[in-house]
């Protein structure tokens, strides 16, 4: 391969060699196009509120075993069901039916599900405005409505 271009002036050069490999990387043409962000329930952005539709429970991947507590949530931008885990023990004790929550990604590998949860790749972060954490550490209450 021939080396790079370098001097005072080598931009038009440059500028040949930049669109020759274009698309040399795997995921040139998903980043171009933004496929990505209009596949993505939350159109490329951090954080969605949305309404717990119900509660589930997610079987975990081998080795291992147990019920991983989810929620299946409706969200409001694009009004697309999601399934959220509920981070922290007990915390499904603070999450109801028709709650207004704030979901964020799980940092998964590749935007996937994280851990051993199959196709989970949200957990909620606030339960009606107030911090999941906080509720399920005992330091806020949640508000009534």
């Amino acid at each position: 391969m021939a080396k790079k271009t370098r001097g005072l002036f080598a931009a038009r050069k440059l500028l040949k060699r930049r669109k020759k490999f274009r698309f040399a990387k795997k995921n040139a043409y998903q980043m171009i196009m933004k496929t990505y962000k209009k596949n993505d329930p939350l159109r490329g952005s951090p954080q969605g509120r949305g309404i717990v539709l119900e509660k589930v429970q997610v079987e975990v991947k081998q080795p291992h075993s147990g019920l991983r507590k989810c929620v299946k949530v409706q969200l409001a931008k694009t009004g697309e069901t999601v399934t959220a885990h509920l981070p922290g023990e007990g915390a499904m004790k603070f999450v109801d039916e028709h709650n207004e929550v704030l979901i964020t990604r799980v940092g998964g590998p590749q935007r996937g599900s994280a851990g051993d949860m199959p196709g989970v790749k949200f957990k909620v972060i606030k339960v009606v405005g107030t911090s999941l954490k906080e509720l399920v550490r005992g330091r806020k209450q949640k508000p009534v409505r």
